[in-house]
């Protein structure tokens, strides 16, 4: 477990070691630029261009658009704003590019829709959470680099053996199951208790429960690509009305879902109310879109003015607290003011009220939900059957039931929404 050298900025030693010591093959580059090489290049990041985003892909609510976002191009859309603005405040941009790609790595078939019915599948194997299946990933699912054990001479995986920094950075909920700081009862947490000495390990260190800078600048960069993202694919496909965004009426439903899943539960609708105005306020807020090419280059201009906006802001005030130095590691905390958070809210409340609500979309989660459900149901009578080589051979040698199930959960998170139903039909159809 020694170090690796080579690397920019204030990341000593500690920082740059990996689990498993290993040669650099080509002298020259940094640790965090291996870290992002070795993301950049799993089959797992490939396979987010198969799971759905907000809209599932391949379905008929795209049909304005051949190429919709998915999870693979909001995982690289985030990680150019986190690069960026990570290296606007002194940290290392390959590292924060790295944390950024990986952040959703975990995440199963069907989006969130599809994490809540694996999470209650595995209700007696410890849940699931995309940002533990995402640590688990990287630190042992995904087929990078082997070690052998002295004591047994088991050959086990270590996954992408990534950095301790560039774990900790991808790690957005530090602490495991039910030991939220703040909020005991919040289904968010970052670690399975099977995974609990890597885990350990990466959080060398560390105060607990608190978030690393990087994994900070990573979160923010993830709330300002979707949210901005989203409602920007809503524009384009003709379900957000910006005319309807001045209705009371319109403004009462979207107060509602913004306190109730992305404002924090305290917020005045006046707060929100002001929020859209000073968005609606500015030059190149969008008063309507046709499809022409005049109405496009004027809603990616609107993108990359609240990218911008939220950005900056963020960047302002952290400097303001901190100073000009580099920041890093747990050297400071990323201040966001209130008002750009309140901004980012409406945002994902008007997608959410306006995309996600549409009946087409609540049917084809129902339908999803279903699939999943099936799926588990079905590999679990029929385990080993069904099973990719990798997940057969961990079934076959795990111990004990509970171990089995989970091999089961990392099957089905490792699917895309595309595999999913094939899978599902392969083996419900000869039930």
């Amino acid at each position: 477990m020694a170090g690796t050298a080579g690397t920019s900025g204030t990341y000593d030693g500690t920082a740059t070691e990996r689990w498993a010591p290993e040669p650099d093959k080509r002298p020259g580059r940094t640790a965090f630029q291996r870290d992002r090489a070795r993301v950049l290049h799993s089959a797992a990041l490939r396979r987010l261009a198969g799971k759905t985003q907000v809209v599932t892909p391949g379905s008929r609510s795209q049909e304005w658009d051949a190429s919709p976002r998915t999870r693979l191009t909001h995982s690289l859309e985030c990680a150019q704003v986190g690069r960026e603005l990570g290296a606007a405040l002194g940290c290392d941009p390959d590292l924060v590019e790295a944390a950024c790609l990986a952040h959703d790595m975990g995440h199963p078939p069907f989006g969130h829709n599809g994490e809540q019915a694996l999470n209650d599948f595995a209700a007696d194997c410890g849940g699931f959470e995309g940002n533990a299946q995402s640590l688990r990933l990287l630190t042992r699912i995904e087929p990078k680099r082997f070690v052998r054990f002295e004591e047994t001479g088991d050959l086990v995986s270590v996954g992408l053996n990534l950095t301790r920094a560039t774990l900790d950075a991808a790690t957005k909920y530090p602490w495991p199951r039910g030991a939220h700081p703040t909020r005991p009862g919040s289904l968010k947490f970052g670690v399975y208790e099977d995974d609990l000495p890597v885990f350990g390990w990466a959080r060398k260190g560390a105060p607990a429960d608190r978030i690393c800078f990087e994994a900070q600048v990573m979160d923010w960069s993830d709330d300002v690509a979707y949210s901005v993202h989203d409602f920007e694919d809503g524009l384009h496909a003709g379900h957000v009305d910006p005319a309807a965004l001045s209705s009371e009426t319109e403004r009462r439903g979207i107060w509602a879902v913004a306190i109730g899943r992305y404002a924090p539960r305290d917020t005045d609708p006046a707060e929100l109310s002001a929020a859209l105005d000073r968005l609606m306020d500015q030059e190149w807020w969008p008063r309507g879109y046709d499809g022409s090419a005049v109405a496009q280059s004027r809603l990616k201009d609107a993108t990359s003015q609240l990218i911008g906006r939220f950005c900056l802001a963020a960047e302002a005030a952290t400097r303001e607290a901190y100073g000009k130095g580099p920041l890093t590691r747990y050297g400071a905390e990323l201040v966001v003011p209130r008002a750009a958070r309140l901004e980012c809210a409406v945002l994902k409340a008007v997608a959410d009220r306006y995309v996600m609500q549409r009946a087409e979309q609540e049917a084809l989660r129902a339908d999803q939900r279903i699939i999943l459900a099936e799926l588990a149901e079905a590999l679990t009578a029929r385990a080993p059957e069904g099973l990719d080589p990798q997940f057969r051979a961990l079934f076959e040698s795990a111990d004990g039931d509970r171990a089995r199930k989970r091999v089961i959960v990392d099957q089905i998170a490792s699917l895309t929404d595309a595999s999913a139903r094939s899978l599902h039909t392969g083996l419900t159809s000869r039930a």
